[in-house]
């Protein structure tokens, strides 16, 4: 009784979800942000696949803002609920939609017919989502590396990875692996690699 008392904590979640404020009164410990998003707020767009972090279907993007903001990609089935406090959560939903407006991310995969079925569609947008949020000039390596979490069973990557290549700067850096034919330098041009 006397713990309960000198308590300073409060039993409220405050979070936001697509810039909605939302305080939650003694959050379930046991739920995670996946579904939380799909049956408390009906936001469908967030899927669940494997629900153990290996598809990325269930991907959005969580904000925390101390010094300046940072932005992750997250795996919402893996995200306990309590674990977001003072947090800003985007789904896909957030971005953009037909009925508002698209936004480039959610075009140009469009566009490049990066999709088939769809499901794993709405997590590999917002894995680009959070890349672009951190690094808006990113290069192909750093969208490779953003999709590392992503499964796509039905297109392929090359689609997508060609929609979303309209949003990276070349590379220049010289590339210092040896080749296949030969060491550092090109026999033809003998010249360093470049990407």
């Amino acid at each position: 009784m006397a713990d309960s008392q000198n308590r300073t904590g409060s039993d409220e979640l405050i979070f936001f979800v697509n810039g909605r404020k939302i305080v939650e009164k003694n959050p379930d410990p046991e739920t995670t942000l996946l579904t939380y998003l799909r049956r408390k707020l009906g936001l469908t767009g967030t899927k669940l696949g494997c629900a153990e972090g290996g598809c990325g279907a269930c991907t959005v993007m969580l904000s925390r803002y101390q010094a300046e903001p940072q932005h992750y990609a997250v795996n919402a089935c893996l995200a306990p609920l309590c674990s977001l406090h003072l947090v800003a959560v985007t789904t896909v939903e957030g971005i953009g939609s037909v009925a508002r407006k698209l936004h480039p991310v959610q075009e140009r995969i469009a566009r490049s017919h990066g999709s088939q079925c769809g499901f794993c569609t709405p997590g590999i947008v917002m894995s680009m989502y959070a890349l672009l949020r951190n690094n808006p000039t990113p290069n192909m390596a750093d969208v490779e590396e953003a999709f590392q979490g992503n499964l796509c069973r039905c297109t392929g990557y090359r689609p997508i990875l060609e929609g979303y290549k309209t949003f990276t700067v070349p590379v220049t850096q010289v590339f210092t692996r040896t080749c296949a034919m030969c060491s550092v330098y090109c026999f033809r041009t003998h010249e360093p690699l470049v990407l």
